[in-house]
């Protein structure tokens, strides 16, 4: 059995020093309760943009800017080394982190917003990133697409681990390329919430035959900044639960083992065992025996996607 923790926290909204240091702390936590896997959710860092389902972007596109030029300066530039002390945070403490993060890439120009997934290893080395393949309706206003560089499982104490970011798990293909991977345990960072995205992640655990948590967003009006831009206009009263969380684990049976934490603050704790795994696909290998490649086909290009390539002597 493992320990897993979800910490369902609201971030530092729009800055990003004072939001990892909070993550740290709560791993810090969540390791002293003896968790071995630690997952924070979609775009922890520095928060989601949540403002824009508030807004309309040719009414209120001065606004839009202002809040989207301080996203951007606190967006994580992971060869910068932003993320330094968080995984310094995962080799101190022997765990493995999940976390959402706004991603900027300064290197190659560094104006694109990518809506973006690591997971730090124990050794406190960045084992993947993900980026989010379709930004979610007025997300395209903020993130560009991602690429399938990142479509991968990766191997870690505590078994092999997958992500796909909130409505990427209405994405058939994408939950293929990880059921085909041997994902165990598959995770989705997430700003969904409530019965429906609940419903999706007992299903996927029967689909995938696999472990499934469900990272969701702790956020009320009293978490937003005293300095956010707009602040009354766009969140006027503290108490409104702005997202309800609903953090969630589905066992590879499709049976909730921990959660749903709703409209609470707080870590969700719960113990997993992969070698339930193997068992419950016996009945059922969507990618295996109850596949049919002479029919069906799927091809994943995973080469990374560049604008540009300079060529140096």
């Amino acid at each position: 059995m493992t320990k897993i923790a979800i910490i369902q926290r609201p971030p530092v909204l729009l800055d990003r020093s004072a939001t990892i240091a909070r993550a740290v702390q709560s791993v810090a936590e969540a390791a002293v309760a003896g968790a071995s896997l630690i997952v924070l959710p979609e775009q922890f860092i520095p928060g989601y943009p949540s403002w824009i389902w508030r807004l309309a972007a040719g009414k209120d596109g001065a606004l839009m800017g202002q809040l989207h030029t301080r996203l951007l300066a606190n967006a994580v530039d992971i060869a910068n080394g932003d993320l330094n002390e968080l995984c310094e945070a995962a080799s101190a403490h022997v765990v493995t982190i999940v976390c959402g993060i706004n991603e900027c890439d300064r290197r190659h120009g560094g104006g694109t917003l990518y809506n973006s997934v690591v997971v730090i290893g124990t050794n406190g080395e960045v084992l993947n990133r993900h980026r989010k393949l379709m930004p979610t309706n007025p997300e395209r206003m903020v993130h560009g697409f991602g690429d399938a560089s990142g479509l991968r499982t990766v191997d870690t104490p505590v078994g092999r681990v997958g992500t796909l970011i909130c409505w990427e798990s209405y994405m058939p293909l994408a939950r293929y390329s990880l059921y085909a991977q041997g994902v165990e345990i598959y995770i989705a960072p997430t700003y969904d919430s409530g019965d429906g995205w609940i419903s999706t992640m007992r299903h996927i655990a029967l689909e995938g035959r696999c472990w499934v948590i469900g990272s969701g967003t702790s956020l009320r009006g009293s978490d937003i900044p005293d300095d956010f831009p707009a602040r009354m206009q766009l969140f006027p009263d503290p108490q409104e639960w702005i997202n309800d969380g609903d953090s969630v684990v589905v066992n590879p049976q499709g049976r909730i083992t921990a959660g749903p934490l709703h409209r609470e603050a707080g870590i969700l704790y719960a113990d997993i065992d992969t070698s339930l795994v193997a068992p419950a696909r016996r009945t059922l290998d969507v990618t295996g025996h109850y596949a049919r490649p002479d029919i069906f086909e799927l091809q994943v290009r995973r080469t990374p996607a560049t604008a540009v390539r300079f060529i140096d002597e």
